[in-house]
């Protein structure tokens, strides 16, 4: 395996040096934390300095990660993701991949259709898995984006430990705006905790192993609290004014359909499990009234892979559209 530092050359030989000064390595905070990761992970400081000095503010990743969610419609969302060329792609991606996505299934008791609408929404079944440097991604957030810089330092410790301990380019690895890598679109500290080797290569690869990125989704809902055969979400009907109270933001199940339905919201369809609770969702569409669901556990499960109503809310309508056309 080459050395972390012979990397670090091959990369610097390549012709990524920059005319410009570079815009992180002399920063006090980028220096505090090359000390820190000297410490906690016995990395040398003059690598570290050398990934600085070349790391380079990525814009568009401010842009992004400032845009509130309210700039979002719900209609326009889901017909980004629940569409003929989505539910195309993913009945073909699941036709190929069927024999490991039913293992998957199997040992991790999470459905093959939520997989494969995860793997669709996150980069089109692996087709677009980002064009940014990760690095760039991450020095930028760590260092450029106070609101959520301890978060971001996080990754970029985590991403600098992989990239190490694996042997990898640091500066070759290209993902999401955000840092997440690979086909399912894991940031460094899910790949860390929650990537498996699962066609048993002896090796972890999300970017170009499909059976790996399959294994590892379903092992992240599985170590989050998937509940094998239970129900996602329903489809809620809501009256009154009293269910404003119960549709707050939250996704956490935290009411009994007897507590909702006293306040005017219910399921559209009967047979839902005794006993079970759920959160009201609002997904909210300007101009349009609002569609409200009753999210399950598994739903919230599904928000721990994104925190966002509108991405568990599009990976159940892709599963069950996908399921209905297998």
């Amino acid at each position: 395996m080459r050395t972390f530092l012979g990397l670090l050359a091959l990369a610097f030989a390549g012709g990524l040096t920059a005319k410009e000064p570079p815009p992180y390595a002399g920063r006090p905070a980028v220096r505090a934390f090359v000390q820190e990761m000297v410490q906690r992970h016995g990395f040398v400081a003059r690598e570290l300095d050398f990934i600085f000095a070349r790391a380079r503010r990525l814009d568009v990743a401010l842009k992004a990660v400032a845009t509130p969610s309210s700039a979002r419609a719900w209609a326009d969302y889901r017909a980004n993701f629940v569409n003929d060329r989505q539910i195309g792609a993913g009945v073909e991606f699941w036709r190929l991949h069927q024999p490991v996505l039913a293992r998957a299934a199997k040992e991790y008791g999470v459905p093959e259709e939520v997989i494969v609408a995860i793997i669709g929404i996150e980069t089109f079944y692996g087709r677009h898995t980002g064009r940014w440097r990760v690095i760039d991604a991450l020095t930028t957030l760590a260092f450029d984006y106070p609101p959520r810089a301890p978060y971001f330092r996080g990754e970029l410790e985590n991403y600098l430990v992989i990239s190490r301990d694996r042997g990898t380019d640091v500066f070759s690895v290209r993902g999401s705006w955000a840092g997440a890598i690979g086909i399912p679109q894991f940031m460094p500290g899910s790949y860390l905790k929650f990537a498996v080797d699962f066609d048993g290569d002896g090796r972890v690869d999300l970017s170009g192993n499909p059976a790996d990125a399959i294994g590892s989704v379903a092992n992240f809902l599985k170590q989050h609290g998937w509940k094998p055969g239970e129900i996602v979400v329903l489809d809620a009907e809501v009256k009154g004014d009293a269910f404003r109270t119960y549709a707050d933001g939250s996704v956490a199940p935290r009411h009994t359909l007897e507590e909702l339905a006293n306040a005017g919201a219910a399921p559209k369809v009967a047979g839902t499990p005794p006993g079970a609770k759920a959160a009201l969702v609002e997904l909210e569409t300007p101009g349009r009234a609002s569609e409200f669901r009753l999210g399950f556990d598994n739903f919230y499960v599904i928000t721990r892979y994104n925190r966002s109503s509108f991405y568990a809310s599009a990976v159940a309508d892709l599963a069950a559209a996908l399921r209905a056309k297998r």
